[in-house]
């Protein structure tokens, strides 16, 4: 699909593996240019090498509950040439202990990683009238087996804050959403993970799903990739439920 992203300077946080990889990687098949970070030094090796030949993919190790960190990155891809048009705060800890530490690393890594990259893009964010693509969960819209822990609660904070920032930036023609992925399989992801660990518990969840399946990490990039494009020219405050149908309430 040719949604209008050619040479689009996107930055994607959390971008070497799962859902993060699989939206850098849809946003480079749409001709972007790429900027991906993980804390990890060699996971951002490993991606660069495999991106290499997809496009203009540009990663860099940054801890984005570090703010001083996430705001020197977004420095320097925002005078590397062609500003930011769009900002994917993606990275979460996946943390569900209910713990102080365990809601301290939530908030510190869901909450501040994204607040700190919006901050931090905003200047370049109303020059090119770009977007923001925020990642939220199922978890965030339903109590699910999760609670009690930090993991829903953020991801529904995640909704809000989004929802405050499409309705705040309108005026200087910024537009935001949140998509908020179901069930997705992914081999090393959390439920590939389970189901190695904890089989009966994911045979219980994959049971959920209407559609008899998971989803695939890059059915969550697309409805991204679309949100982020201007295709979707006027829809921001939204929350795109991606789930197969997995929820049981009523979203208006």
């Amino acid at each position: 699909m040719q949604l209008g992203l050619n040479d689009k300077v996107i930055v994607v946080t959390g971008g070497t593996k799962g859902i993060g990889r699989a939206i850098v990687e849809a946003f480079l098949a749409e001709g972007a240019e790429v900027h991906f970070c993980s804390r990890t030094e060699s996971d951002v090796k490993s991606a660069q090498s495999a991106l290499q030949s997809a496009g203009k993919a540009f990663g860099a190790v940054v801890d984005v509950s570090k703010p001083e960190q996430v705001a020197g990155w977004i420095k320097k891809v925002a005078e590397s040439g062609n500003g930011i048009d769009v900002v994917v705060p993606n990275v979460s800890a996946l943390n569900m202990s209910n713990t102080a530490d365990g809601w301290k690393s939530a908030f510190d890594i869901d909450m501040m990683g994204t607040f700190s990259l919006v901050d931090a893009a905003l200047p370049s964010l109303e020059k090119t009238k770009g977007n923001i693509v925020t990642i939220s969960s199922v978890s965030g819209k339903e109590i699910d087996f999760t609670a009690p822990s930090p993991y829903g609660s953020f991801k529904a904070a995640l909704i809000h804050y989004t929802a405050q920032l499409a309705r705040t930036l309108a005026p200087k023609g910024i537009r935001a959403n949140t998509v908020s992925p179901g069930n997705i399989y992914i081999a090393d992801g959390v439920w590939g993970n389970v189901e190695r660990g904890n089989p009966e518990l994911f045979k219980s969840q994959f049971e959920k799903n209407p559609f008899g399946r998971m989803g695939k990490a890059e059915e969550i990039a697309n409805a991204v990739v679309f949100l982020a494009s201007e295709k979707a020219s006027f829809i921001s405050g939204t929350n795109l439920v991606v789930d197969g149908a997995l929820c049981n309430g009523v979203q208006f």
